[in-house]
């Protein structure tokens, strides 16, 4: 290589055969070319066949691919700066060894720092093998995003290009004692000292894989040893950041997303000792920077659970994470605008949790309304020749039911394919609904968690399938629901109408397990029967005739 490189990817590498083959190959057949090109390889100790291959891309472009191995230093941040301390680009990227890069990714990412004057730019990431990213930095192509009014915050990994003058000018490195998440302080800092940091999003630069084996390190990293890493990471960020709500913005994604992991699922069937030392430990961080901006920027999910380890309400924090696997989301209370989340805790003066931790701020709840909206009985009313439709919902509600205005009504058309996903849709300002026809009677649940609202909903003398549907007020916004048959049977079909003009009714339960009711004239009038014939008769007549010429 002659000249200065545009761009140094620098590879720390660590038992990660074959994927570091691939990772490997999509750097050399890079678009932008082996002579603008630099690969730094650090092999960390590896045990299996990845030095033997680096040096053997070494050997097969002496002029691109630079190797050192050392011994293992038991995570990536101390090979990444040994890379750091040899590099020679104008930028630098960094690159997982099990990942790989699409084709353009680095002429694309270097053309845009050139253009836009970037210290940082970030290329879209995409995961494979089910491996999770973040997407909603890569809505579109950005020449200057913020730290503190985009999803950057929640997209903190080093895979990005970073211009070398920066990282040098700062000594940007990496703290090579944290286990995982050695990755954020330096990214953070880089992104808090850019003049200006690009997005590139209409290409996908780079593919995050997950390994078959799971053998990533933070997916093997034990729960104190990541609430160590995170609770460094946000000392370091507040640190960095002046309180304000910038900082809020950067460390709402540390709440959110490392500290809620802590009190996930498997909190419940951890020792008592190590719930204790986790609730401490997020604790200390709630107290020092879990403002209400972050508070309320949060999902109630989330909020809770953070708020409970906060005030070391463990068992009450055990419940509300098993009972929600269990049973779902639970049910809201609602008064008036307000709904509040009734997990465990929920107005409890002995934890002094205040309300607005549980109190859903702006955020949709289809997902939980359905899920927790079931059909308990359904029926015929029939009085002379009027037919009604009766059914008993649960309604995950309580508090001041009456005002949430619960109303069930058949509904000509199917849900918005918007809709199918969470079985809920929440209803845009000013949509008007159709009046109630019948009656509407509610009542609390017998096990006091929850709601039942029956209704009884007359029939129209009509041809055509209507869908079963609950609508509620939560929160200010309105709610539809379509009302699940879960296997409860439904009625036998019923005749009603003029005995001349009869009807059928069924209610059935279609196949996205939604229920529908299905009205049908047995036989058209007799006016009609003598048209149809003569019709017929006229058709044949005329076909006769044709026949003939």
């Amino acid at each position: 290589m002659s000249g200065t490189p545009d761009v140094s990817v620098v590879v720390a590498v660590y038992n990660t055969m074959p994927y570091l083959t691939e990772c490997l190959n999509s750097l050399i057949g890079q678009s932008i070319g082996r002579e603008r090109l630099e690969v730094v390889a650090v092999d960390d100790g590896s045990t299996d066949d990845s030095g033997p291959e680096l040096d053997r891309f070494a050997a097969l472009y002496p002029d691109t691919v630079k190797v050192i191995h050392q011994p293992n230093s038991g995570g990536p941040a101390a090979p990444s700066n040994r890379a750091l301390d040899v590099a020679t680009g104008r930028y630098v990227y960094f690159i997982g060894s099990d990942d790989y890069l699409g084709e353009e990714a680095l002429e694309r990412m270097v053309k845009c720092a050139d253009e836009n004057d970037s210290d940082v730019v970030v290329g879209k990431m995409v995961g494979t093998n089910g491996r999770y990213v973040h997407q909603a930095l890569y809505k579109e192509n950005v020449a200057d995003v913020s730290l503190y009014d985009s999803a950057l915050p929640f997209t903190l990994a080093n895979t990005k290009l970073f211009r070398r003058d920066l990282v040098e000018k700062h000594k940007l490195r990496f703290p090579e004692h944290l286990p995982v998440g050695s990755d954020q302080p330096f990214t953070i800092e880089a992104c808090v000292r850019a003049r200006k940091i690009s997005v590139v999003a209409d290409y996908t630069c780079y593919y995050a894989v997950k390994r078959g084996d799971a053998s990533n390190i933070t997916y093997r990293a034990d729960h104190l040893a990541r609430l160590r890493a995170a609770a460094e990471i946000v000392d370091f960020t507040a640190g960095l950041i002046e309180e304000g709500p910038g900082r809020d913005a950067v460390l709402r994604r540390h709440f959110t997303w490392e500290l809620a992991k802590l009190v996930q699922d498997d909190f419940p069937s951890l020792d008592r000792e190590l719930q204790r030392q986790l609730c401490a430990g997020i604790g200390r961080l709630a107290d020092a920077y879990f403002t209400d901006g972050i508070r309320d920027a949060m999902d109630v999910k989330r909020r809770v659970r953070i708020a409970l380890a906060q005030a070391g309400a463990v068992d009450e924090l055990a419940e509300a994470i098993s009972s929600e696997k269990e049973h779902g989301a639970p049910p809201f209370v609602v008064e008036g605008e307000r709904a509040y989340a009734r997990y465990p805790g929920f107005r409890d003066p002995r934890i002094g949790v205040p309300d607005r931790v549980y109190e859903l701020v702006g955020e949709a709840v289809p997902g939980r309304l359905a899920k927790g909206t079931e059909l308990l009985a359904s029926g015929w009313e029939q009085q002379g020749e009027t037919l009604a439709y009766t059914a008993s919902v649960r309604l995950p509600i309580l508090g001041d039911v009456e005002g949430a205005g619960p109303a069930l009504r058949l509904v000509k058309g199917a849900m918005p394919k918007s809709a199918d996903k969470p079985g809920a849709r929440r209803l845009k300002a000013g949509h008007e609904l159709a009046p109630v026809v019948g009656g509407m009677r509610v009542e609390t649940a017998e096990d006091g968690a929850a709601c039942v609202l029956h209704a009884r909903v007359p029939l129209e003398l009509v041809n055509g399938k209507r869908g079963v549907r609950v609508y509620v007020d939560v929160a200010g916004s309105t709610y539809e629901i379509p009302v699940r048959g879960k296997g409860l049977p439904m009625p036998l079909a019923r005749r009603w109408g003029r005995d001349d003009d009869p009807y059928r009714a069924s209610a059935l339960v279609n196949s996205k397990g939604r229920v529908v009711v299905d009205t049908a004239q047995m036989y058209p009038p007799k006016t009609t029967v003598v048209r149809r014939a003569l019709g017929g008769l006229v058709r044949k007549l005329k076909s006769r005739s044709k026949r003939k010429k």
